[in-house]
């Protein structure tokens, strides 16, 4: 064996996608720290006061918990949701091993920052373990009141419909024009 010879170093492309798991996780701690964060304000600022408008009309603090999904949908499954959400944790944390597309890293990490966030509330808050209801404070003109998680979830979907859409697959691949 010629001690000239050495192994191929990983080409960038590989080493990029060794660091996108890592993406997905840093992007899902802050969006659960920022959720977690504005939840524990928002209950303790806004408990026991009326809506308070900010920026004029055009955003409302408005504490609220929700026992349902969005739009206060399924309000007595909400064991089905810490089900789900958990499901939901897991396979992201599963598929993040095959990233090759910094978007999709994005977009998962958003999505499993936000479903951690009400998977939170869901687990520790009133009232008890699986069934506690998730803490809403945020209100748009004609629009149901959400939080920080459930803005991240929402963003994360569009961007995965804009992935979609033109073509991207979640290890980076690409298809049609």
């Amino acid at each position: 064996m010629d001690d000239t010879t050495q192994a191929p170093s990983p080409s960038p492309a590989v080493t990029r996608r060794r660091g996108l798991p890592l993406v997905v996780v840093l992007i899902a701690a802050g969006v659960l720290m920022a959720d977690q964060l504005t939840k524990a304000w928002a209950v303790s600022s806004l408990t026991g006061r009326g809506p308070v408008d900010v920026v004029g009309g055009l955003l409302r603090l408005d504490l609220t918990r929700n026992p349902g999904a969005a739009f206060s949908f399924a309000t007595g499954m909400t064991w089905i949701f810490t089900i789900v959400a958990t499901a939901v944790a897991i396979t992201i944390l599963r598929v993040s091993r095959r990233l090759g597309s910094l978007g999709w890293s994005v977009a998962l990490g958003l999505l499993l920052g936000g479903a951690l966030g009400n998977l939170t509330d869901r687990l520790f808050r009133a009232p008890g373990f699986a069934v506690g209801h998730v803490v809403d404070f945020l209100e748009l003109p004609h629009w149901p009141v959400f939080n920080i998680a459930d803005s991240c979830i929402v963003s994360s979907a569009v961007l995965i419909g804009l992935l979609g859409m033109r073509g991207i697959g979640i290890d980076g691949s690409r298809t049609g024009a």
